[in-house]
């Protein structure tokens, strides 16, 4: 069976521990005041096998660049990341996947999750 033509996904995932606050929001409500959250990073590569290579990507490259961008994350006050500002999922997940963009070319899908909470954002690259 010939791999050659395919498109294939590969994935892989790291994870860091972050804090944030949502300051816009009224007195009292529980997002003002700073608490933490395990976050779980997720990032998609599509593309075909890359010739002499027998893979799309090399996972360990794929975990390098996942571990570079959550170690900018990691243990900071997210409201304190120029870009974070209001760290909603969303946003992290956008500025994940423009830390990440330039060193994986082929980058289809950033997912940002909070597994605590069963909460999940996915933010799907357009190609080309």
């Amino acid at each position: 069976m010939s791999v050659e033509g395919q498109v294939f996904e590969i994935t892989k995932a790291v994870t860091f521990e972050a804090a944030h606050y949502m300051g816009g929001k009224p007195e009292g409500h529980p997002y003002r005041s700073i608490h933490g959250h395990s976050f779980r990073l997720e990032a998609t590569v599509a593309g075909t096998v890359q010739p002499g290579e027998q893979w799309v990507e090399d996972f360990a490259h794929l975990t390098r660049c996942l571990e570079a961008t959550a170690a900018k994350l990691d243990h900071r006050l997210l409201n304190e990341i120029e870009g974070l500002e209001i760290p909603t999922l969303e946003r992290v997940c956008l500025w994940a996947a423009a830390d990440l963009k330039p060193h994986l070319p082929g980058l289809a899908r950033v997912a940002i999750a909070r597994p605590s909470l069963n909460e999940r954002c996915e933010l799907v690259l357009k190609r080309g």
